[in-house]
């Protein structure tokens, strides 16, 4: 029997969006790098994008567990000599709350051309709204970690 590897051709996307009011940021993103990855589908191909649209609302009600909300920091470098930026998540939550699901998700998506694109599929609104009402996202309901 062949081992079934699907085509660009045969790729089928679905809208879905997700309330991340509540839900904890790792567990969250982890649910929705397999959503735009694909592999949630039994047609799940490794080397080609067959995931689907994720649209996520609420990104500013998003919680951390612990003493990470105190403690975690985000680290970036502008390119020069010194460079080094570091931002506090109390921060970042104050000022770009969304910044902080994408980081998260791109940090489990594949560090190339295939995870860049997958990046694009991926929609985080502050607010309970967003302009996807034409595309008629499904709710997706994380399932319960246990």
């Amino acid at each position: 029997m062949k081992t079934y590897s699907q085509k660009a051709s045969e790729i089928q996307r679905d809208w879905y969006v997700v309330d991340a009011s509540g839900q904890v940021l790792g567990r969250l993103a982890t649910q929705i790098a397999t959503l735009l990855r694909g592999k949630h589908k039994p047609t799940y191909t490794p080397h080609l994008d067959g995931g689907d649209f994720v649209v996520v609302t609420n990104a500013e009600k998003i919680r951390v567990t612990g003493s990470k909300a105190d403690q975690k920091v985000y680290y970036r470098h502008t390119g020069y000599p010194g460079g080094l930026k570091v931002t506090s998540y109390k921060m970042m939550r104050e000022k770009h709350p969304d910044r902080i699901l994408r980081q998260a998700v791109k940090g489990m998506l594949p560090k190339n051309r295939l995870g860049r694109r997958l990046m694009t599929k991926l929609k985080i609104y502050t607010g309970p709204h967003h302009p996807h009402a034409a595309q008629q996202p499904r709710p997706y309901v994380p399932r319960a970690q246990g």
